[in-house]
């Protein structure tokens, strides 16, 4: 008899379901669910990098999606065996010492502070420059050590200071805080014990200075010189964490009733987002797993026991467990990548909103159908004019720094930066100073890790980019000077996360006996054009050169 496994895969817009069939490999049905608060900007203040979300946006997800997946594959409910949870990171989220979100209580309803703090949030900036003089200066373990040297205000620990420093009552009535994918998977189980309840690897290791060889997260002595509140709180959190292919408990009859399924359906330990990504893609040792979406996480992994101790300067972490179990999952990543091209999309739509929409000369339906147009060629019209331009014109340099700098080397003071305008530079051209600024920031990540002994063999792409601008691929591939795949699946984070799934089920004995099952085989390959990568090369070099006048400049301003 068949069974069945479900995939939940929770992005920065919104949740994708995916009910895998793990007889067949089939992807039998899929579901996304798009974040209503979320899509009015509530909670947010992008001039303040300000990004938060309200944990009823992923619960209205989660149910939508799962029921919709049920209902279009008509299976028998009983036959889902398994469902594991990603999701962004680091995203943690206040919680109550009854277990509840801080933001259910009538007091926090309203509260910005009591809301998921969604990894793109940049409120921190300040308390992760204090983590990172204190780890040099304290005189105890360098903490930062796995973390690539570096800690980001993207991070739990600069989060959750920021927070309690900026509101009093939140740090208060707080017992302790979830990253996302364990306060979904928390939420789905029976056992809803705060102490007991496993929390995710992936998440500690990479984002909470959680590791082995300290024996769990930083000591109260560390935490309590930046704030004594975090010393604190460090005993309401956890001391082992485990990995996503262990089962973290099993359906309550509450979700078990509301979904329609099983108490007897297994939740599995939650991940993030880019390691499921990476799974579903069916990574191996050498292969660098893009996933590239609004940002991008660069994952690899490694049996080498080198990378065990040898620590590789300027990425998000190095992990032992994270991503596959008995293996150091490395992670980096861009903190802009498809948001370059969606900022730049605000900046030309601005006169359509503003002018154009607003006319009375138009109808309600036609604005409607004009903004659909608009919205359906604006990227493959500009695609289609930057291809032509000659690269040996004048061609504007970019820094893809819009949201900061993730890998290598976090500074999220950084900004992003035009230069080389002329008045024959057009839209088109400053289309394609972008995607080449976003290219340029992949294969500075490619270059940290080859220098620092990580040797790669095979480049993969996962995303919706990946997927739908071939030129964006071609252009990265000329950049990085080695071929490209790309994967089938339009879901390949929830796929991963469904062959978690599938594994703490039971249903396979192995990362390399699922993955050969159920993960993604790849649609498309672009190789290097050789009469562009010595062109794209010295573009590169003008990029470089504007980064280090930037951030230069960045220093002599902030001091």
């Amino acid at each position: 008899m068949d069974a069945y496994v479900i995939g939940l895969d929770y992005g920065t817009d919104s949740v994708r379901a995916v009910l895998l069939n793990t007889t067949t490999g089939k992807e039998e049905a899929t579901s996304v669910h798009f974040y209503k608060r979320w899509s009015t900007h509530a909670f947010c203040d992008p001039i303040q990098n300000q990004f938060r979300q309200h944990p009823s946006d992923h619960i209205e997800g989660l149910e939508n999606t799962i029921k919709a997946v049920l209902k279009t594959s008509e299976i028998n409910p009983s036959l889902v065996r398994g469902i594991t949870v990603d999701t962004t990171g680091s995203s943690p989220l206040p919680m109550a010492d009854d277990g509840e979100a801080l933001a259910f209580k009538k007091e926090f309803e309203n509260n910005p502070n009591a809301m998921m703090v969604l990894w793109k949030d940049h409120t921190a900036l300040k308390e992760a420059e204090e983590i990172n003089r204190l780890s040099k200066s304290w005189g105890g373990v360098d903490y930062l050590k796995y973390e690539g040297g570096i800690y980001s205000s993207e991070w739990f620990w600069a989060k959750i200071a920021h927070v309690y420093r900026e509101d009093e009552e939140v740090a208060k009535k707080t017992y302790t805080w979830m990253e996302h994918c364990d306060y979904m998977t928390y939420l789905l189980i029976e056992n809803k014990d705060l102490n007991s309840f496993k929390r995710s690897r992936c998440a500690a290791g990479h984002k909470a200075m959680w590791h082995e060889e300290w024996d769990g997260l930083p000591s109260v002595e560390f935490l309590n010189q930046l704030d004594s509140r975090l010393g604190k709180l460090r005993d309401h959190l956890y001391k082992e964490t485990f990995t996503a292919d262990t089962v973290a408990g099993t359906l309550s009859p509450y979700w078990a009733d509301r979904l329609g399924l099983s108490t007897s359906t297994v939740i599995s330990v939650g991940t993030f987002d880019a390691h499921a990504g990476a799974v579903g893609a069916r990574i191996e040792e050498k292969s660098l797993v893009r996933v590239m979406g609004t940002s991008t996480c660069d994952i690899m992994v490694s049996s080498n026991p080198l990378f065990l101790k040898k620590t590789v300067k300027g990425i998000c972490g190095q992990v032992n467990g994270s991503v596959i179990p008995g293996m150091v999952g490395l992670e980096a990543g861009q903190s802009a990548f498809g948001d370059v091209l969606a900022w730049f999309k605000s900046v030309l739509e601005w006169p359509l909103n503003h002018v154009v929409l607003e006319s009375k000369i138009l109808s309600a339906q036609q604005k409607k159908e004009l903004q659909a147009e608009f919205d359906e060629k604006l990227i493959t019209k500009l695609s289609e004019a930057a291809k032509d331009i000659p690269l040996d014109t004048t061609v504007p340099v970019a820094l893809d720094w819009i949201n900061g700098r993730r890998t290598p080397d976090a500074n999220q003071h950084l900004k992003g930066a035009i230069s080389n305008l002329n008045l024959g530079t057009t839209a088109p051209h400053l289309f394609l100073a972008l995607i080449h600024a976003i290219c340029f920031g992949s294969k500075t990540i490619v270059d940290r890790f080859e220098s620092e002994g990580v040797e790669i063999k095979q480049i993969v792409g996962i995303g919706g980019v990946a997927k739908k601008s071939a030129f964006i691929m071609q252009t990265l591939a000329n950049t990085l000077d080695r071929s490209v795949m790309v994967v089938e699946s339009e879901q390949t984070p929830a796929l991963g996360a469904a062959i978690y799934a599938a594994l703490a089920a039971g249903l396979f004995h192995s990362f390399e006996e699922a993955t050969k099952v159920l993960g993604s085989p790849y649609i498309a390959e672009y190789k290097p054009d050789p009469s562009q990568t010595a062109i794209m090369a010295k573009l590169m070099q003008r990029y470089t050169d504007l980064g280090i006048s930037i951030e230069r400049l960045t220093h002599l301003n902030r001091s």
